[in-house]
């Protein structure tokens, strides 16, 4: 609409309320295309601007380069004079110089480091590891070798050493390692390792001698079981066969173990010697404390439903019947009804001896 000069009029203003606001429109249905939270979403990733990365900047002047080298080892010195004990800074400096080409001011950091606290297995071990990134093979063999020798204790440090000197194809300088290192006599854990570095050398009389020692070093049930294992697995059931003979001889008291007695067992049942299980079975009830024996009577019971007879199911029930009394009457010996059961048990059993016994 044009006035009568030509110019166009502007639209009116929207009508007020009383109150002087705007009024709602009376239409307040969908609008026919609807807009979803996920498609906001969505169109603003899209539309996202990319984030500011400043510049990469190379210095190419010696001068500018000596001045930048100058400046990060003043603020290293300075925050070391304030956190001498920090040992993060110190690794930060010394790699810092390391990616400088600065191997030498490198080791001089970790040295001064390891002046303040020797006993640190982190230090050692970044210290270590920096020389064998360089390829520094000889500085790094004096190292590890320092180590070891500061701290023969840290499994760790002669895991490394010994790998070390492995992935370098030194397989006589590995081995002398592991043999430094058993004589400290380690954990059963350092033994494994040892025997299963000979193994990946194809060296099986060396592993063979090295369970030797190994027995002489952790006289326990489970190192005579993975001996045995390692000869079953071998093929040599009959190795297998005298070493578990040999656990129970030369063990005393601690060959009483159920773990053994089962092992034992199920070695047998495995050979196809159904009568030498057996009588281990029951050669162990005999021997091992009844409080411990519980999983010993569920084994020995499963064996005689597979392998067994009739009597042989019932040996086991009476036997499990017989523990269940002897505790019983553990905790109260005046218990009557329980003696009577006990004494029916060994009657229907039949075996005078015991009868007497509980009598």
């Amino acid at each position: 609409m044009q006035n009568q000069l030509g110019f166009q009029k502007a639209p009116p203003p929207p009508k007020q309320g009383r109150m002087g606001k705007a009024e709602v429109p009376k239409n307040k249905s969908a609008a026919p295309v609807q807009i979803t939270a996920e498609q906001i979403l969505r169109e603003a990733h899209e539309h996202k601007e990319s984030t500011f990365k400043p510049p990469t900047q190379k210095i190419t002047d010696p001068q500018e380069l000596a001045d930048y080298r100058l400046r990060k080892r003043k603020e290293f010195e300075d925050i070391l004079r304030r956190q001498r004990q920090n040992m993060g800074v110190w690794t930060r400096y010394a790699h810092w110089e390391a990616a400088q080409q600065e191997y030498d001011r490198a080791r001089s950091i970790f040295e001064r480091a390891l002046d303040v606290d020797y006993r640190n297995q982190s230090l050692w071990l970044k210290y270590c590891e920096m020389e064998m990134k360089a390829k520094f093979i000889s500085y790094a063999r004096n190292l590890w070798d320092r180590a070891v020798s500061l701290m023969p204790r840290v499994d760790q440090f002669w895991y490394k050493y010994a790998y070390m000197e492995e992935m370098l194809g030194n397989i006589g300088g590995a081995r002398q390692i592991f043999e430094r290192w058993m004589e400290w006599q380690p954990d059963y854990n350092a033994w494994n390792s040892f025997i299963k570095f000979e193994m990946r050398h194809h060296n099986i009389p060396r592993a063979r001698q090295i369970f030797e020692r190994f027995v002489i070093c952790h006289n326990e049930v489970r190192t005579y079981i993975k001996f045995a294992k390692f000869e079953e697995k071998l093929g040599e059931h009959d190795n297998a066969r005298i070493i578990l003979e040999r656990a129970m001889t030369e063990l005393g008291e601690d060959a009483n173990d159920p773990v053994l007695f089962i092992h034992f067992a199920k070695f047998e049942e495995r050979n196809k010697e159904p009568e030498r299980a057996r009588a281990i079975y029951k050669y162990a009830l005999d021997h091992v404390p009844k409080h411990r024996a519980e999983d010993l009577y569920q084994m020995y019971s499963s064996f005689e439903k597979q392998h067994g007879d009739r009597k042989g199911v019932e040996d086991v029930i009476w036997s499990k019947r017989r523990f269940q009394y002897e505790e019983q009457l553990k905790e109260n010996g005046r218990n009557y009804d329980i003696w009577f059961d006990y004494v029916r048990l060994e009657e229907n059993a039949g075996d005078k001896a015991k009868i007497r016994t509980v009598y």
